[in-house]
């Protein structure tokens, strides 16, 4: 009003650049000669318009010639409150952006109503992440935080409610949803509790069950689907089954060049394979991972390669052949891991330039687990992780399967983290597998800030990686302005 300036965004720079002194800037734009009085005992009573031509000229006829005149004005709250902030924010959820107009005299709890209705999630459960100020709360005024224009935020969900009861709604909470699958192998009476996501296909099921039970998926035969699960490209969400556990019961079909004694030999606590059996030669070591499942042996370490070599003479070699194998099991869409030593690790992650540091993560793989396979190709390969960890983290992985390989890193983690993080480490059972560890250095010491056990899902890896960015994005600032000061 006083300016002229229409443009809300070159108001605020001009304001920025003079520390948000309102005098000083409008005195920056209009010359002393002509800007707002006030005499040396007081605020000159102004009669008319407040900040017209008018008042301007009446202003400096009543004024006293000294240059003291100009010194200081008190602002029209009236005038100030009359154009309000206008805030923007891009706020994403899984596939979804959308796009959120506020003044910033709103709160944070404002968003999340306005994302309650677009994303139909309850506010209550939402995490509102991205925020650069630290935490937050519903109460938060957004003026207070002073943000920039155009803000990027993230939303949370690691508790969603039930389906909600419209059909559109209900489709997209269901591809939300985690399903809880007791898959039965009949064979060996064994039972497996495997988490999918509703937006998995029935054919990704039972190629994580072809890894569990080693029959492949072309000789499956399943009890349990429901009627409605008629194609395997169908997605969970879609295909009726119970939420949120459903049972299933799998077998081995027999083949059809079988004869029947062979049938009856593979019924029996041995599985044996002739020869002759071109269908199913190709599986013959599949039946010997039948033999180590009903002898207590891991079926993953029968049928697949090592991930890393027992006895490699250096972490280099043992971590390349770590990445081949990953990558042949999970596809190429995984986090990049780093090739070399721990040390060598620390050095890349930790003693570089205070800005160019990052947090280092270690994967801890371990094969017996059940909950490995599904962890890596479902949460580790999530291309919102390996995005997430390849701009924040230095990746470093190590296979615990080997008794040998484990010892090993127990002595690498008590060197490097101390003993109470190595008893931690010792003390995880196999099925708390695997585990992921975020490392912070430090000037004295490495820090671990949080161990993730496999048992977790997308969301929540997301939200902890997060968090770990906010500890490391805060320590980080103290060390570039301690880098500066010490180079001036």
């Amino acid at each position: 009003a006083c300016t002229g300036i229409e443009n809300i965004d070159e108001a605020i720079t001009l304001l920025e650049q003079n520390n948000w002194d309102l005098v000083a800037a409008i005195n920056g734009v209009i010359p002393q000669e002509n800007g707002i009085l006030q005499s040396e005992y007081g605020v000159e009573t102004l009669h008319g318009p407040a900040y017209g031509p008018s008042s301007h000229s009446a202003a400096a006829s009543s004024a006293p010639s000294s240059s003291s005149a100009f010194r200081h004005v008190v602002p029209s709250r009236q005038i100030v409150e009359r154009q309000p902030r206008m805030l923007d924010f891009r706020v994403e959820y899984r596939d979804r952006n959308v796009d959120v107009v506020l003044e910033d005299s709103s709160t944070v709890g404002d968003i999340k109503h306005i994302l309650e209705n677009e994303l139909q999630i309850p506010a209550s459960k939402m995490l509102l992440k991205g925020w650069k100020t630290g935490d937050v709360d519903d109460s938060t005024v957004l003026k207070s935080l002073h943000l920039p224009k155009n803000n990027s935020l993230y939303v949370l969900t690691p508790d969603l409610p039930p389906p909600s009861s419209s059909h559109s709604g209900a489709l997209q909470e269901s591809l939300n949803q985690n399903f809880m699958l007791i898959v039965t192998h009949r064979e060996v009476q064994r039972e497996y509790n495997l988490n999918f996501s509703g937006s998995s296909t029935i054919q990704e099921v039972k190629r994580n069950v072809y890894d569990l039970t080693s029959i492949p998926v072309r000789h499956q035969l399943w009890e349990g689907w429901p009627p409605s699960a008629t194609d395997d490209s169908m997605t969970l969400a879609v295909s009726g089954l119970t939420f949120p556990c459903h049972r299933l019961t799998v077998g081995r079909r027999s083949s059809p060049v079988q004869t029947r004694e062979q049938s009856e030999e593979q019924c029996t606590d041995v599985h044996m394979v002739s020869d002759s059996d071109g269908d199913d030669f190709e599986d013959a070591t599949e039946f010997g991972v039948d033999d180590g499942e009903m002898f207590g042996v891991a079926s993953s370490a029968l049928r697949k390669s090592p991930m890393m070599p027992e006895n490699a003479e250096n972490e280099g070699d043992a971590l390349l052949q770590f990445t081949a194998e990953f990558s042949s099991r999970y596809g190429d869409c995984h986090p990049v891991y780093f090739i070399g030593s721990l040390e060598a690790a620390f050095q890349e992650a930790f003693y570089g330039k205070a800005r160019d540091r990052k947090l280092l993560a270690i994967y801890l793989h371990h094969d017996e687990s059940v909950l490995t396979n599904v962890f890596c190709s479902q949460m580790l390969c999530a291309e919102s992780i390996v995005s997430y960890l390849s701009q924040n983290f230095i990746t470093w992985a190590w296979d615990m399967t080997k008794e040998a390989n484990r010892a090993r890193f127990l002595t690498m983690c008590t060197r490097h983290f101390g003993s109470v993080v190595a008893q931690t480490i010792r003390t995880q059972k196999t099925d708390q597998f695997p585990l992921f560890l975020i490392i912070m250095g430090k000037r004295s010491s490495n820090e671990v800030l949080n161990v993730i056990q496999g048992n977790t899902t997308v969301d929540e890896l997301m939200m902890r990686l997060m968090a770990a960015m906010e500890i490391f994005s805060a320590q980080q600032q103290e060390d570039i302005k301690d880098e500066v000061s010490t180079e001036s």
